[in-house]
């Protein structure tokens, strides 16, 4: 008998969007589906992925690889981030603060995932621009490579 149960991971996913997608051919229609991934270890760790296929499986389980393989660290200080950010990405733009610890995560959807898969536990954004999660996602993981550790001399 196979055993089709995966082993536990030591990254955290959450699928931010699932499109079904659609393609004219001679032949009718081709369908398959496009999904946007947002994998991270809470630990600082997180990337995002955008996986195609026919099916929704198959596009999750490129999606997860692309992730993977594209991660980034994000700084932070006691659970939050170090500093003040605002990004414009296309028409899509993004406003992290950090915030006091206690606070929690607050923030949009698309924003919120990506924050709690990194492993930020008190921030504050607003998502000011557009309202497609693609883009906002993109535009966070933007924010979250500008960020920079301040380090305070005594």
């Amino acid at each position: 008998m196979i055993d089709n149960r995966r082993a536990p991971s030591e990254f955290d996913e959450k699928v931010v969007q699932v499109n079904r997608v659609s393609k004219k051919t001679k032949g009718g229609n081709k369908i398959g589906f496009s999904v946007l991934i947002v994998v991270g270890d809470k630990k600082g760790r997180v990337g995002v992925g955008l996986g195609g296929a026919p099916d929704v499986s198959s596009a999750v389980k490129k999606a997860v690889i692309y992730a993977k393989k594209h991660m980034i660290l994000v700084p932070m200080h006691n659970k939050t981030i170090p500093h003040e950010v605002l990004v414009k990405r296309g028409a899509a733009m993004i406003l992290i603060k950090p915030a006091p610890p206690g606070t929690g995560v607050i923030a949009g959807g698309a924003v919120r995932s990506v924050m709690e898969a990194a492993g930020v536990k008190d921030v504050v954004s607003k998502i000011l621009g557009s309202k497609n999660q693609a883009s906002n996602v993109y535009a966070t993981m933007e924010a979250l490579k500008k960020l920079k550790i301040i380090h305070i001399r005594k």
